[in-house]
C-alpha cells in the first residue's frame, strides 16, 4: 500500500492521498478522478500517472483492476502555443 504523501502525478503534484479523498468524495473512474484532483491534466496528460490512479481506484473500491477504462482524450492531445493558435487570424 502506498503511503498518502506519494506523489502520483507528478505535472500537477498529485498525492495518493488527494486521489484517495477523491475517490471518498463519489469518483468511480479514472474521469471522476482526474476532474477532482487534476491528476492526468498535465503536461504527459496521463501518459505518467494514469494507469497508478487506475490501481488506487481498484484497491479503493474493491474492485479487479480490468473494470476501469483510461479518461477520456480530449484535444489537444499535446500543448500548443498561443502563437500557433493564432496563426491565419485576422489579426
Amino acid at each position: 500500500m502506498m503511503d498518502d504523501d506519494t506523489i502520483v502525478c507528478r505535472c500537477e503534484e498529485v498525492t495518493v492521498g488527494q486521489i484517495r479523498q477523491a475517490i471518498r468524495e463519489g469518483a468511480a473512474d479514472v474521469t471522476g478522478v482526474k476532474r477532482r484532483t487534476r491528476a492526468g491534466m498535465g503536461l504527459c496528460q496521463g501518459r505518467t500517472c494514469e494507469k497508478i490512479v487506475m490501481r488506487i481506484l481498484a484497491q479503493e473500491l474493491g474492485k479487479p483492476l480490468s473494470e476501469f477504462a483510461p479518461a477520456t482524450v480530449r484535444p489537444p492531445v499535446q500543448p500548443i502555443t498561443f502563437g500557433l493558435l493564432a496563426e491565419g487570424t485576422d489579426g
